[in-house]
């Protein structure tokens, strides 16, 4: 089995807190993999200076051998993963528990003391980076596979290959070069499953700024709102929200959001909830389904605040949140009506439908939560 997930934080066009499920897309939000780092679009050729030949001879190398895990797979970081993700399988409780497959990398990494195991080739592959002038880092994605379950007890080691380094690529970040490893995960000398991590060494690109505000007049824009460059102002007047992806798993969620209704989706056997739409029951796997349309009445569960990057269509900074309805589920939208640094967890929001041009509608959440 493989799992492709991103690694780059919360992003509001994400369906539910995983946006890896295909689900929908209330926010509308900007999307990483979007006019973000993107290992496969073109770029400049090769660095200047032989630099990328010289970044190729490390495809192949260690980054590390015979890692070993800081603690063996165990039942309180198991617990503490399940109640951050919201997972309450049975499969990670009692006597019997396994560690859910997605802990894979959980168990290999340094901690905030870091890793004491990487091989002199990966320090030396990140300094010629750095030295390149490439000092800023972003992850864009994973790919993990899994052979066996881990369970409580087990001893986990792991070695670590320098898989590839890209040659110049240009992002809306800036320019850089994606390096992916690769990382096979053993338990007890028995392989467990591998994890596949890219990221992108870049340097970041130099955006212009619009005149400073003239003195006296902070006070009067509203919050969050800044002064911007005749030109940059009227390029995010022209834009527009980036479209949600609809499919014949999720069109029934938004011809619901067409008629001012958020419909949540039900098990037809037993009955669990679910948020972002599924072909299937993560609970039991039956196919059958039907909707239940929720009440509107939910509170923030979790937020971040976007700062970077800049989209078109989006002011940052703007609260991003994790909304748990009253009906159980969760799903990320926008917190309205109240500034983006008063956006709080437990905040009582109320449903509403938000136009954002004359195509899209969105279903987004209005702080205060009362009628």
């Amino acid at each position: 089995m493989t799992l492709t997930r991103s690694q780059d934080g919360p992003d509001p066009s994400a369906g539910g807190p995983h946006a890896s499920s295909g689900g929908p897309d209330p926010a509308g939000g900007p999307n990483p993999s979007s006019g973000g780092p993107n290992p496969s679009s073109d770029g400049p050729n090769p660095s200047s200076g032989g630099l990328y030949e010289r970044l190729t001879e490390f495809a192949g190398r260690s980054a590390a051998t015979a890692g070993t895990g800081k603690d063996p797979v165990n039942l309180p970081m198991i617990r503490h993963w399940c109640e951050a993700m919201g997972d309450d399988h049975p499969a990670y409780r009692g006597p019997d528990a396994v560690a859910p497959p997605t802990m894979l990398q959980a168990w290999t990494m340094g901690g905030l003391s870091g890793h004491t195991d990487r091989s002199s080739a990966h320090e030396e592959l990140f300094a010629l980076l750095d030295g390149a002038g490439y000092t800023s880092v972003v992850a864009t994605d994973c790919e993990q596979e899994y052979l066996r379950p881990l369970r409580p007890g087990d001893e986990i080691s792991f070695d670590t290959v320098i898989e590839s380094v890209s040659a110049l690529k240009t992002t809306k970040l800036g320019s850089g070069h994606f390096v992916t490893t690769r990382t096979d995960v053993r338990a007890g000398g028995q392989l467990a499953g591998t994890h596949r991590f890219r990221i992108l060494k870049y340097a970041s690109a130099v955006r212009p700024r619009g005149p400073e505000p003239t003195p006296g007049t902070e006070t009067e824009q509203p919050v969050g709102a800044r002064v911007e460059g005749g030109r940059a102002a009227e390029q995010r007047a022209k834009a527009r929200r980036p479209r949600p992806v609809v499919n014949r798993d999720n069109a029934g969620f938004w011809e619901g959001v067409a008629a001012h209704r958020l419909l949540v989706q039900r098990c037809g056997d037993c009955a669990a909830l679910r948020f972002p739409w599924l072909p299937g029951c993560a609970d039991c796997g039956s196919p059958e389904w039907d909707t239940v349309e929720a009440s509107g009445a939910g509170t923030v569960y979790s937020y971040v605040v976007m700062h970077h990057p800049s989209f078109p269509a989006f002011d940052p900074p703007y609260a991003v949140a994790l909304v748990e309805l009253a009906e159980g589920v969760r799903m990320i939208s926008n917190v309205v009506g109240v500034p983006y640094d008063k956006v709080r967890i437990g905040m009582p929001v109320r449903l509403e439908f938000l136009r954002v041009d004359e195509e899209l509608e969105l279903p987004v959440f209005r702080a205060g939560g009362e009628d």
